[in-house]
């Protein structure tokens, strides 16, 4: 087995997972020369909840933080993460903007793109392939992890052969919920390197206590590349610490040989930095505790804590056990969706409502109302005529790829943002956060003027 790879998440998932995405660009540069100095195989540093948080809530510009965190990173690729088609929002856009989006990323720095699809259909990530391929990015198709009756072994080595196809150059397996057990994780990854030659990464969260010990199961089967976090964050909703699994495989034949000197100044530097979000309260304790509910009810810890909260402001605490019961019969009824962004949110409010509303499929959501008439993608299993009928009556239920109802909307969007937008990039922020965009434009523009 050769050396295992790292891909260094903190500069994305890290405080995605534990202070809300907060890191400002300013408390990134002064660490980067010595985190490139550190042997990573990756630096995960944009994608995810960085692009909407950057502009909502610290008025800075995500095309200006990747160009200066790519001046300043030479040794290490850059990797980001879209949702595919959704891009970095929560809807599905139009193949003119997933094109100019991810050429503009690509061009910018971005080495390695991992796309995903909250329900494992590839259709609507073919696009998103496509333009990787086209631009010489390399293009990492990712499986949401789940368990359910249909979400087998055989159903993953599947998905695999198809993203193999397609032409992925490289799989990984992402555990959002942190749900993975060792044993299996064992299990999935032999069987995985049984049915492809390329490589596969392991992502997962401590969320449930497990990560760790399937993180190192992963790597006695012959993971390529595993995700963790510099310690100060890492763990909890996080991924498992890098210097620990790197101090744990020194002698082995997986050593990373990372430069530990390295990995202990960039420790060293986020504490510092960490101790403002400690005491400004963004970084809450509640993200540090292990919750091994989350094994239990296979329910993201996430998507636990705002259910809680949610009966809360219902004053119906008391019934917090009975939505959590019935988050599991929804999730069937629907055809057993991941738990990920946005199907967690979308299943966690049909349960609260089939709770609260004296009556299953009672209230029914829109976003749910879309989802049984396909304009998600296509479930994992299939929904029967009798839920089908009780959420969308005898409306059509539509079977090609949701994006080919679309319409190019980039030169619509362009003529609606106006002088506002000052380069394409700007279009392409207003076409993801419209509302949030302006707001930025506005505030930027009349600096400059100043």
């Amino acid at each position: 087995m050769s050396k295992l790879k790292i891909t260094e998440t903190s500069l994305r998932d890290g405080h995605q997972s534990l202070i809300a995405t907060r890191l400002t660009t300013d408390e990134m540069l002064p660490i980067l020369k010595e985190m490139d100095n550190a042997g990573f195989y990756s630096m995960e540093v944009w994608g995810g909840a960085t692009f909407d948080t950057a502009l909502r809530f610290l008025n800075e510009d995500p095309w200006e933080r990747l160009r200066k965190i790519r001046a300043n990173v030479k040794n290490t690729k850059l990797q980001m993460l879209s949702r595919g088609q959704n891009l970095l929002g929560y809807k599905n856009y139009s193949d003119d903007l997933v094109e100019k989006f991810l050429k503009n990323a690509i061009y910018e720095g971005i080495d390695i793109v991992r796309i995903f699809d909250a329900l494992n259909d590839i259709r609507n990530l073919q696009k998103s392939m496509e333009v990787i391929k086209k631009e010489g990015a390399h293009c990492q198709c990712a499986i949401s992890y789940t368990i359910s009756p249909v979400h087998t072994t055989e159903y993953y080595l599947n998905l695999i052969k198809e993203f193999e196809n397609a032409g992925a150059d490289s799989i990984c397996i992402k555990d959002m919920s942190g749900i993975l057990l060792p044993y299996e994780t064992y299990n999935l990854v032999k069987a995985i390197k049984e049915v492809t030659k390329l490589p596969v990464e392991f992502h997962t969260h401590c969320t449930s206590g497990v990560a760790q010990m399937s993180m190192l199961k992963a790597v006695e089967a012959g993971i390529d590349i595993v995700d963790t976090a510099i310690s100060p964050l890492s763990s909890g909703t996080s991924q498992p610490a890098t210097e620990s699994l790197a101090l744990s495989l020194i002698g082995t034949e997986r050593d990373p040989g990372l430069n530990l000197d390295s990995l202990n100044n960039a420790a060293d530097y986020f504490k510092d930095v960490m101790k403002k979000y400690q005491d400004d309260g963004t970084y809450n304790i509640k993200v540090l505790m292990t919750e091994p509910k989350t094994l239990q009810y296979q329910i993201p810890g996430g998507m636990l804590s705002n259910l809680i909260f949610q009966m809360k402001s219902l004053n119906a605490s008391d019934k917090y056990e009975a939505v959590l019961a019935e988050v599991p019969k929804v999730r069937e009824d629907l055809g057993f969706p991941p738990l990920v962004t946005p199907m967690s949110q979308m299943v966690g409010a049909q349960a609260v409502f089939n709770v609260i509303s004296g009556g299953r499929y009672k209230i029914i959501p829109t976003e749910i109302k879309n989802y049984v008439k396909g304009l998600y993608g296509r479930p994992a299993a299939p929904i029967s005529d009798e839920i089908r009928k009780k959420i969308i009556g005898d409306d059509e239920v539509i079977t090609i790829r949701p994006a080919d109802l679309l319409t190019d909307e980039y030169e619509k969007l362009k003529a609606e943002v106006g002088r506002l937008a000052k380069s394409e990039q700007d279009v392409l922020s207003y076409a993801l956060f419209p509302q949030v965009a302006k707001d930025f434009f506005e505030k930027r523009n009349n600096l400059l003027l100043v």
